[in-house]
């Protein structure tokens, strides 16, 4: 960033009427230091600091008394200024809520635009209570990508890619890659990595839990790392990348279906499975998750028949989504040669 003026400290300027009463608060309760106070015969302004933040207490003004936030045992203070203090725990991850009994079919929706210009599409309308959030993610345009390095506070978090090409980079994994069509990356907890480029029409699924989770920014780590590690521990998880190109197709458990395993059993610890299916023979079977946890299917491309639940079967097609519940029977027949389906099991 550039400026034409010589900018020093910042400070945030908050009214002290009564400023020795103010001082006293924010140095013996809180713990804030004395940078500076003047003049000495009748103080009028004190400047103090601590936790990150330059605090600019003056007698002389009039403004509003403002809000801080610092972290902590949770609670709430007020300076005699006004001034209101939250008191939080870290913006950690968030615990995992339990699955709630999610049954949906989502076939369109609106897209929002979320972080760094990318477009988003919810694909599990309540989030299964908060335990996962499935995003299908464009970007329309080709070129640079607005991003950062950053990381994220989950549990589980994966990105498969649709259509199109994005070259990305990801800590202690060796220089940028490109992931295509049909290729998937598991990002495992905090891993720091950063999206440099995309080609026009680009389109990946994301499953991650929990659904509410924080993104870091990390500005002082340049990628990619000097140091090659492929097998480093991320919370017990490790980073995995399946390429479509190297992978194969096997019989499935599905009459009339075929599978390619995307391998994140192994890397996450067996709290997640992914899976290719795609339709041969007809391609008619049924499914049950006799598991803990959330089922999601993506249709990739094609059309199929969706039975859930004995109700009479519904014809759905490419980007659409059916989150299934513990213990739901479903039924799904292709009803296109093209039929691809991308299953993902989280469990619990």
């Amino acid at each position: 960033m550039t400026t034409e003026r010589d900018i020093g400290a910042g400070e945030v300027v908050l009214p002290a009427a009564d400023l020795a009463a103010t001082l006293d608060f924010f140095t013996d309760t809180l713990g804030f230091r004395l940078l500076a106070i003047f003049p000495a015969e009748d103080p009028e302004i004190a400047v103090i600091d601590g936790y990150g933040l330059r605090l600019r207490l003056d007698r002389g003004f009039d403004g509003a008394p403002g809000r801080l936030r610092l972290t902590g045992e949770e609670g709430t203070l007020h300076a005699p200024n006004g001034t209101a203090i939250d008191i939080a725990p870290t913006d950690g991850m968030a615990d995992v809520p339990p699955p709630a009994d999610t049954l949906s079919i989502v076939e369109a929706g609106d897209w929002v635009t979320g972080r760094a210009g990318m477009l988003y599409r919810d694909l599990v309308p309540d989030r299964a209570g908060g335990h996962v959030v499935a995003s299908h993610i464009r970007i329309p345009r080709a070129g640079p990508v607005a991003d950062m390095v950053h990381y994220h506070r989950v549990r589980f978090q994966m990105i498969h890619c649709l259509a199109g090409w994005v070259r990305l980079v990801y800590e202690d994994q060796g220089p940028p890659f490109v992931m295509e069509a049909g290729d998937c990356v598991l990002q495992p907890p905090e891993i720091r990595h950063r999206v440099l480029d995309a080609s026009a029409g680009l389109e990946v699924v994301e499953v991650a839990s929990p659904a509410a989770h924080p993104t870091l920014i990390d500005h002082d780590l340049d990628l990619p790392t000097a140091t090659l590690a492929p097998e480093r521990d991320f919370a017990g998880q490790r980073f995995h990348l399946h390429r479509a190109g190297e992978a194969a197709w096997a019989p499935s458990e599905l009459a009339g279906f075929e599978i390619r395993d995307i391998g994140l059993s192994a890397p996450t610890g067996g709290i997640a499975e992914a899976h290719l299916l795609r339709a041969s023979a007809g391609g008619a079977g049924g499914l049950s998750t006799s598991h803990p946890g959330v089922l999601l299917l993506f249709i990739v491309r094609g059309e199929l028949d969706v039975d859930l639940a004995g109700e009479p079967a519904r014809r759905i097609g490419g980007g659409a989504a059916i989150t299934l519940p513990p213990a739901t029977p479903c039924r799904i027949a292709a009803r296109s040669d093209d039929l691809e389906i991308l299953r993902v099991h989280l469990k619990g």
